[in-house]
């Protein structure tokens, strides 16, 4: 049946039975799957039924439940129907239908009419509207507005599952399923749709003609949007459009594209990732992070990207993200970059190839109780961040180091219980290129056993308190260098070992106040490799012979110590009732340690030095034991006594609330630890340094202070060498400062910064984490702007920052971040600081769409500015923009994005990125 739109003659009826309420109706076409069939199984009235407003009690909304049969003796037969088979219903539910003012049935219009907050309820569909008009005679369904003195009201709304529509007016045939729409307006995953013309052809195909289309808030004053000829939409899968040109607050623009198509799934799809563009003098010009995303299930997906640079040089990434709910989740990279300086042919060209592998894995605790697998990996070549010049590392060149672990556990339940564990580590200094590794480490622990304790009740004294364990360590230890990493030379020196510990310890009271404590530990090492010296008199040299299998040694050693806790009061409230500060509490807490280990002699051999003459000139001592994983064991006698101090000052003062009752408490010293140890077997030099460390947070726990210093007693001789007299008895202090450092840093806000981390800052963070550096911003961020995923913001946000556009010209959010570190250095009288820097880092958000940042610092033991990074973020309502520039150093560069923040629209951006001209040597 063909579409019409409804006549004059429908349009004076319907006045009339509404007599002096006017209308104008509007009809619009559903472009989702919004309706379903209406037809009906019951015979209507032989009469018109009206129930005028008059008769509604309380202004109680009228509702009628039906199940009507279409009508038989006046229904149309098609003549080609040629099936015999009988055609089931359409309607196979109840139909609901009600409206405040009042329902209509007309038999000889063939019409059911509902007036003031009509609905219609069937199945999973709901239409909601001001007048809805059912012609069971030509199978439609008209839906449209209210109008009065103010204006139109009431549009119709149509829900179906998740999917709503808001046009002007429709009109449905409920045979065919086609339908008209006019004016409307529908929004699918936050992409708003409007179109003057809308022709349903199916139940899911869509054709809209000169229709418009934005991610903006606004629809009616929208800040951009996009002029289509045509559209074809399928719901929830995807959105063609013809000849599109772009507007920007109305003003057209050269913007334009001969078509589009943009995927509506909610699941995620594979896709092309539009790459950045950047200019560098050494290298030509570049694109950058570009390449195809795979979406291979749910659970996994994987990022080809990769870099050009017309000069020849490239890299490439593989980037994978993996999760299992409730089983694990994780991600793997990996990084590839042949760069090349210059050009080939010049005296100054030069050829570098560098890579990193990061994988990082985690289980879910409720997987598996009983045991656990995790994964945190980050090696690679040791320039690799200082070399590579993609935007991703620009904050983690300055990586010291590179570390890796992957580890598995299992605990065995029993009594006693027993854990196993693997883990191979790496750790790699980028720096010199040295890497340390095992693989792996196996380590066996059975749980602690105590032999005389009581089956029931606590366990005292001394002999009940009994109790040792056995542990296992197993090693196989790699030292090699980034020159020959993944060559089988790494693997020339390689050692392996095993160790087994039994550690018995017991602990009971003393005086009631005094906790003692006493351990014996027994330790054997098993080593496949020793070594066998010897003189060789005819070249005049030492020799040593590498001896491969089994060999083992015993050690043991015995301790026990003696501590308690002194509890100091001084209360300030009784001498002084007004006074801030009502109390300050003292907590100390001595120890006293003794220590003995013998002398295992028997593990040394001597061989004689035969000078050429023949004659013996010195004999030389070792052990063979001495290249082993856990070197050799100690040849001299010890007996040691430890002391050590721990301190803790904190106060109560008056709180500031007057309505509080209890005093505030905060903390003066967290911690001020001392500690020191005499060495009764040694002939000289008994006192060990003393070892001061302490911390604490003042101003409102915002600032964090630690300090640390090595106070020796000792004094030094003309060399600079520690002799056996008292620094005290030189002529000097008590104590000679050998070393100190300090650490601080503090957060600084005002009340109106609300304290959350931006999308960006937090994906640069986890960057920074994968990649070894630091969390916070202190050394810029890492960013691609290539790849950035922007989400649109909660409508909270929205609606506070719409609140702050109005009132906001008496504060102004800002946060400041400092980092202050200073090393000293005094062994030898050398009496210099190894380094003393401050570094900064910062927000202030000028206005609620406007965050400018920097990050900075200054060294004061070079005298120069450390690496700096500036920056600010504009927040365009549906668009974002992004600007980050490095003003100096060998890394300088800036970069320039702005795009729109939907996903489905992300890849209408622009963005570059630039390095500075080369700089010409004088």
């Amino acid at each position: 049946m063909a579409f019409q739109k409804p006549s004059h003659t429908f349009t004076k009826i319907h006045l009339k039975a509404l007599h002096t309420k006017s209308l104008y109706i509007l009809f619009l076409l559903s472009f989702t799957v919004f309706i379903n069939t209406f037809s009906f199984a019951q015979e209507l009235p032989k009469k018109t039924r009206t129930i005028p407003v008059e008769q509604r009690k309380d202004s109680a909304t009228i509702v009628v439940d039906s199940i009507i049969k279409p009508p038989t003796a006046t229904q149309e037969i098609d003549s080609t129907t040629t099936d015999s088979v009988k055609q089931k219903g359409l309607l196979e539910g109840t139909v609901k239908y009600r409206a405040k003012d009042y329902v209509s049935l007309s038999q000889k219009q063939k019409k059911i009419y509902l007036y003031n907050e009509a609905e219609v309820l069937y199945q999973d569909m709901e239409i909601k509207a001001g007048v809805i008009v059912i012609d069971y005679s030509k199978n439609l369904v008209y839906a449209g507005r209210i109008k009065d003195s103010t204006g139109y009201q009431q549009r119709p709304v149509f829900t179906q599952g998740e999917n709503v529509i808001e046009p002007d007016s429709i009109v449905f045939n409920t045979e065919t399923k086609k339908a008209l729409v006019f004016n409307s307006r529908t929004e699918q995953q936050g992409f708003k749709v409007y179109s003057p013309l809308t022709k349903k052809e199916n139940d899911s195909v869509y054709f809209m003609k000169n229709g418009r289309f934005t991610t903006a808030e606004d629809e009616e004053d929208p800040e951009y949007q996009f002029i289509t000829s045509k559209m074809k939409l399928v719901p929830d899968k995807k959105v063609i459009v013809g000849p599109t040109y772009m507007e920007i607050y109305g003003v057209p623009t050269p913007i334009a594209l001969p078509f589009a198509f943009f995927p509506m799934t909610k699941k995620q799809t594979s896709g092309i990732i539009f790459p950045s563009f950047g200019e560098d003098s050494n290298r030509g010009y570049n694109l950058q992070n570009g390449g195809y995303y795979f979406a291979i299930s749910d659970y996994l997906d994987l990022a080809i990207l990769g870099d050009y640079y017309t000069n020849g040089s490239y890299g490439l990434r593989v980037e994978n993200n993996y999760a299992l709910r409730y089983k694990f989740r994780g991600n793997f990279s990996f990084r590839y970059e042949n760069l090349l300086n210059q050009e080939r042919g010049f005296p100054d060209f030069t050829q570098s190839t560098v890579y990193n592998i990061r994988w990082s894995h985690s289980q879910d605790t409720k997987a598996s109780p009983n045991s656990r697998f995790s994964a945190s990996v980050n090696l690679g070549s040791s320039s690799y961040y200082q070399e590579s010049i993609n935007q991703l590392n620009q904050s983690n060149f300055l990586n010291n180091t590179l570390a890796s672990s992957v580890s598995y556990s299992k605990t065995f339940l029993g009594e006693p219980q027993v854990n196993l564990s693997l883990t191979a580590t790496h750790s790699q200094n980028t720096n010199t290129g040295d890497i340390n590794l095992t693989l792996p480490t196996m380590q066996a622990s059975m749980g602690r056993v105590y032999p005389f304790a009581p089956k029931t009740g606590t366990k005292k004294g001394a002999i009940q308190n009994v109790n040792f364990q056995v542990t296992s360590r197993g090693e196989y230890s790699i030292k090699t260098n980034d020159s020959i990493f993944g060559k089988a030379e790494m693997f020339d020196d390689a050692i392996t070992g095993m160790k087994h510990s039994i550690p018995v310890t017991t602990n009971f009271k003393v005086f009631d106040y005094f906790s003692v404590s006493a351990n014996a530990n027994f330790e054997e090492n098993w080593t496949l490799k020793t070594v066998n010296k010897f003189w060789d008199q005819s070249e005049q040299v030492e020799v040593s012979i590498d001896q491969s299998g089994f060999d083992r040694y015993l050690t043991y050693n015995f301790g026990a110590s003696i501590g308690t806790t002194i509890y100091g009061m001084y209360d300030l409230e009784n001498e002084d009732k007004t006074a801030k500060i009502k109390a300050i509490r003292h907590v100390m807490r001595p120890s006293l340690s003794y220590s003995v280990s013998p002398a295992f002699n028997q593990y040394y051999e001597t061989y004689e030095v035969i000078d050429a003459d023949g004659t013996t000139s010195d004999e030389v001592e070792y052990s063979r034991f001495e290249n082993s994983l856990y070197g050799s064991p100690g040849k001299n006698y010890s007996s040691s006594i430890g002391l050590s101090l721990g301190n803790n000052v904190e106060a109560k003062i008056r709180s500031k609330d007057s309505t509080s009752t209890e005093p505030e408490k905060i903390f003066i010293l967290n911690n001020l630890n001392f500690s020191t140890a005499y060495d009764i077997s040694a002939d000289s030099l008994h006192w060990s340094p003393v070892r001061v460390s302490g911390g604490t947070q003042i101003l409102n726990k915002k600032m964090s202070i630690n300090f640390g210093m090595t106070l020796n007693p000792y004094a030094l001789d003309s060399n600079n060498n520690v002799i056996n007299t008292f620094n005290i008895d030189n002529g000097g202090s008590l104590f000679r400062l050998t070393s100190a450092n300090v650490n601080m840093s503090y957060t600084l806000s005002n009340e109106s910064f609300s304290g959350e981390e931006s999308e960006e800052k937090k994906a640069s963070a986890q960057e920074s984490a994968r990649s070894g550096g630091r969390t916070d911003d202190l050394f810029g961020r890492s960013e691609d702007y290539a790849n950035t995923r922007l989400s649109d913001r909660e409508e909270e946000e929205e609606e506070e920052e719409e609140e702050n556009n109005e009132f906001y010209n008496y504060k102004m959010p800002w946060s400041l971040r400092l980092a202050y570190s200073a090393n000293y250095t005094n062994t030898k009288r050398d009496n210099t600081i190894s380094s003393h820097s401050l570094m900064f880092s910062g927000d202030v958000d000028i206005s609620p769409k406007w965050t400018v940042r920097a990050s900075s610092g200054y060294d004061f033991l070079n005298k120069g500015i450390t690496y700096t990074q500036l920056g600010f973020e504009r927040d365009l309502l549906s668009w974002r923009m992004n600007f980050s520039w490095i003003p100096f150093s060998d890394r300088s560069s800036w970069n320039f994005f702005i795009g729109i923040k939907s996903n489905l629209l992300k890849d209408l951006k622009y963005d570059k990125r630039k390095q500075p001209d080369q700089q010409v040597g004088n």
